[in-house]
């Protein structure tokens, strides 16, 4: 197993048809509960875990999800609310190194519980027009909503594998 890319790399290729969307919001619904359910028994040696060599921390891990799910959550409302906004990327590891990196998971998890239960109320309103609308990323271009459904669907899930696979191989 990759343990960079435990359920592969996302497949940019995908093309957001009705059933994948429908999948992808139940997968961005389902987050913050499996989330929750693989790190509330662990104790604070095993938050401190990297995932892999050289990888993020468990607790860091967790953090990032509700920081990436946030500038998310703010980009798919100005794709909406506004003609190709341009968005400001962040650098993630930067923010991974800042002290709020160091507070309880309990934080987080929180956050991405309040948070999701917005995004999908959001997300799930769209109709098929709002899927072509687009938010310009400097460094990538144009990407359209449709599109980044999938992209978080696979993001969330991408990092709670990270975390079960790590809980997996240490037999926690």
């Amino acid at each position: 197993m990759n343990e960079r890319y435990p359920i592969g790399e996302f497949d940019i290729k995908v093309d957001p048809t009705q059933d994948n969307i429908q999948s992808w919001l139940k997968d961005i619904k389902m987050l913050p509960t499996l989330l929750k359910e693989v790190v509330q028994n662990l104790d604070e040696e095993q938050v401190n875990t990297p995932y892999r060599e050289g990888g993020w921390t468990v607790r860091q891990v967790v953090h990032h999800i509700a920081d990436s799910h946030m500038n998310a959550f703010v980009r798919f409302k100005l794709a909406l609310t506004e003609e190709l906004p341009v968005i400001k990327p962040y650098d993630e590891q930067r923010w991974a190194e800042l002290p709020d990196y160091e507070l309880p998971v309990e934080v987080s998890l929180s956050l991405i519980e309040a948070l999701h239960k917005r995004w999908v109320i959001v997300l799930s309103s769209l109709v098929e027009s709002d899927f072509q609308k687009c938010f310009m990323h400097p460094e990538l271009g144009e990407i359209a909503i449709g599109k980044n459904i999938g992209l978080y669907a696979w993001h969330g899930n991408h990092h709670l594998a990270h975390i079960t696979s790590l809980c997996q191989r240490k037999g926690w």
